[in-house]
């Protein structure tokens, strides 16, 4: 995968299917061709990163990432309030799987949003996709701060709440592949992981967020107001933060990476024009036939990953609530100071990450979800401030192993010229199984079972697939990306890399 590994026998990969024996009566004959096969690195090939331009990108794609999370948040946030607006009155507890219902419906169409958006980020740009999912996932979450409730309007107001969080979904579907992705191909090699790394920041900025504007409404109002309009504040809001996103994100540049695979000297005329003349049909389908073993590595991955963020930073407020009896106010507190801790240090899980490779960091979080989720809810079940704080401290710091790490694992699993597709097929079909139908499925677990440590269970088998998953994957810290040249901060890095490159890389 990474351009500075080759086989213990660099002839023996030439052609698939080389006869040993023949390489080794023909050594010189098969040197030559794999040399050219695979040209001696240039210092050209290298790309030097532009600081400043690295951290425009890492802005303008993490703020997007902070909206999307924003507007996931407030609504997981105002489940309960949305449950009574949209919903008709009866049972509260069906009221709130019908509030999650209708959370989980727009992951249902994730995926094709990914299937959609993927492809065409490979073939027409990055930066062009990640402007129109921000103006679609503006729209959407504007809209709905504006749909009359049920008491208006009757069975339409469900039905146009369902309408735009299926264009909210169908927006994400190229967002994180997409950012994870312009981040990835932006960083050098070096720090892709720190880089990666506010992607996640972005996340938990646009919960601490959405949080702190619940909090501050349901401290200042009363649940009659709260009902009548203060629930449609934290929406409304999304329109003005949209427009900053698209404004910086229209602003800037391509990637490198892409700008190279659009270059004449990593394609020849004949593979750009069969490029344009492929279909997204025939995108996709290359994807799903060439990549499969990737993808189901990446399913894993992220499963794992966001049944254990959205049983968290999700669903933690309504369990808090519902189960505990915990005040609205205090629970959201308590996740708010959870948060900003874990913002303090996912920049630092980044650096570590680089240092000292993905796996260790993403193993590490999926062994303490396995081994702390029971003590952690236990604790948070005695309903103590210091216990309940305490048992959230250990999930999330457990959690923020893999915030601070996944973003930029991810976009190195696949070769630059699917690499948008690929993670935006993988990564949707997999939070759309496994994430957003987390806490619909926590809710209806706990009223079948009628057990209260159900989260702390679906959250240890998650981790259990998220081990597995980490333990058959290939590390990639400080190498290139898979397809694209090395990637580094400065002249003289280049230099050196091309003066100790005794044999060619292999793109």
């Amino acid at each position: 995968m990474a351009a500075s590994q080759h086989p213990a026998d660099p002839e023996a990969d030439v052609l698939p299917g080389t006869d040993p024996a023949a390489v080794k009566r023909h050594r010189t004959l098969f040197r030559a061709i794999r040399r050219r096969r695979n040209p001696p690195l240039r210092r050209t090939d290298i790309t030097v990163t532009d600081e400043a331009a690295v951290r425009r990108a890492v802005k303008a794609a993490s703020l997007g990432n902070a909206m999307e999370w924003f507007d996931f948040g407030i609504y997981s946030y105002l489940a309960v309030t949305i449950g009574h607006v949209f919903f008709p009155s009866g049972n509260d507890t069906a009221q709130l799987i019908s509030s999650f219902a209708t959370f989980a419906v727009s992951f249902l169409v994730r995926p094709l949003g990914g299937m959609v958006f993927g492809p065409m980020g490979d073939k027409i740009g990055r930066k062009k996709v990640l402007a129109l999912t921000m103006i679609l996932m503006a729209v959407g979450t504007f809209a709905i701060g504006l749909i009359p409730s049920y008491a208006a309007i009757g069975f339409w107001a469900p039905v146009l709440l369902i309408f735009f969080r299926l264009v909210q979904g169908f927006s994400t579907g190229g967002e994180y592949g997409g950012a994870s992705t312009f981040i990835a191909e932006y960083a050098p090699d070096k720090r892709r992981g720190y880089f990666g790394s506010f992607l996640e920041f972005g996340t938990l900025a646009g919960y601490v967020g959405a949080a702190g504007l619940v909090t501050i409404l349901t401290t200042t109002l009363d649940s009659g107001a709260m009902e009548a309009w203060g629930w449609r504040i934290p929406f409304l809001v999304a329109g003005p933060l949209g427009l900053v996103g698209l404004y910086l994100r229209l602003r800037l540049d391509e990637t490198p990476a892409f700008q190279k695979l659009e270059d004449q000297t990593y394609h020849s005329a004949t593979e750009a024009a069969s490029a344009v003349e492929t279909s997204a049909k025939g995108d996709l389908a290359k994807i799903f036939r060439q990549y499969w073993p990737t993808l189901i590595l990446c399913v894993a991955l992220v499963g794992a990953y966001n049944v254990t963020d959205y049983m968290l930073l999700s669903y933690m407020p309504t369990y808090l609530t519902d189960e505990l009896g915990y005040d609205d106010t205090h629970g959201l507190l308590i996740l708010i100071a959870t948060m900003v801790v874990l913002m303090l240090v996912i920049n630092r899980i980044g650096v570590l990450s680089d240092r000292y490779g993905r796996k260790p960091l993403l193993m590490a979080g999926m062994v303490g979800f396995l081994v702390l989720s029971i003590p952690a809810f236990l604790l948070i079940k005695q309903g103590a401030l210091v216990a309940v704080s305490a048992g959230m401290l250990m999930l999330g710091l457990s959690l923020v192993c893999l915030l601070g790490t996944m973003s930029a694992t991810l976009p190195a699993l696949f070769p630059t010229p699917v690499r948008y597709g690929s993670l935006s097929v993988g990564y949707n079909l997999s939070a759309s199984l496994f994430g957003g139908t987390a806490p619909l499925v926590i809710t209806a677990l706990i009223s079948v079972t009628g057990t209260d440590m159900m989260p702390a269970y679906y959250a240890m088998a998650a981790a259990v697939v998220g081990i597995i998953a980490v333990a058959c994957m290939k590390e990639t810290a400080q190498q290139p990306l898979s397809g694209s040249p090395p990637s580094v901060e400065s002249k003289e890095e280049a230099a050196e890399l091309v003066a100790a490159q005794a044999t060619a890389p292999k793109f």
